[in-house]
């Protein structure tokens, strides 16, 4: 037998090569990875919100009947609450339950916005809670602000507004007595601290402010919201004559809410 006969005996003897199975591109034969187990729930609220199973004021299932759906943690299923909130899908009412988010409703900055109208324009319930109305000593940042002597008398109400029982915006408004003494006169159940500024005391000059800010606990506790989610805070002061007449802080969850305006090029503003 010569040497090449030899070697094609051999080779007939050995088992044939199976062909090596074809690789997708860019995987490198890689599995893809599970998904996480927050990232199934966050996955499963987002797809019902999408789909119009649960629409825009839903109660969500409460954190127990999550676990017990997917047999996970209560921490993994916070999370994902949590990262729902902040991506604006969903609200968190501290003692209530989660609610479908609606879209956020937007207030302008070119005007005095009453956010009782912006409220029941959408259709949904306005209500106010007052938490203070009264005359104080003006602090040192006070008084500069209203230009009066540090420790001079200032009038102070501090309101809660609510849409749907879910609290959207914490007023806390300081007052000039030199221009409105009759300002504390007023029952503000039944009109408002700004619809009556702008009612009776005519005002030339608006300056808006607005802040990206953390909520102190107590500010935290009246919005219900937690202490490490941010907030919009719109500092307002107008004047009449060049006199200040007041100035008001605003407090918005940024998850709820957000400030915007609409104008047109010649400097005009837009509305409607």
């Amino acid at each position: 037998m010569t040497a090449a006969s030899h070697r094609k005996a051999i080779d007939a003897r050995k088992p044939a090569r199976k062909p090596a199975a074809a690789v997708p591109h860019g995987t490198a034969g890689a599995t893809q990875p599970a998904m996480a187990l927050y990232e199934q729930v966050k996955a499963f609220i987002t797809h019902k919100i999408q789909d119009g199973s649960w629409p825009a004021g839903h109660r969500l299932p409460s954190e127990s009947e999550l676990v017990a759906r997917f047999g996970i943690a209560r921490m993994t299923v916070n999370r994902a609450l949590r990262e729902l909130v902040e991506q604006g899908r969903i609200v968190r009412v501290a003692g209530v339950g989660s609610f479908v988010a609606e879209d956020k409703p937007q207030s302008t900055l070119l005007q005095i916005a009453n956010i009782a109208s912006e409220i029941r324009a959408r259709g949904h319930d306005y209500r106010c809670e007052f938490l203070a109305a009264e005359r104080i000593a003006a602090s040192p940042d006070v008084a500069v602000w209203l230009d009066l002597r540090p420790g001079e008398s200032v009038f102070h109400t501090v309101c809660l507004h609510l849409e749907n029982e879910i609290p959207m915006q914490l007023e806390d408004r300081h007052v000039n007595p030199r221009v409105v003494p009759a300002f504390l006169d007023q029952d503000f159940s039944l009109v408002s601290p700004s619809e009556y500024l702008v009612r009776n005391v005519p005002f030339d000059q608006i300056e808006h402010v607005v802040d990206a800010v953390l909520p102190t606990a107590d500010q935290a506790e009246r919005l219900a919201m937690a202490m490490a989610d941010p907030c919009l805070l719109l500092t307002r002061r107008t004047w009449t004559r060049t006199v200040p007449v007041t100035m008001v802080r605003c407090l918005h969850p940024a998850s709820r809410y957000r400030l915007g305006s609409r104008f047109r090029a010649d400097g005009n503003p837009s509305f409607g």
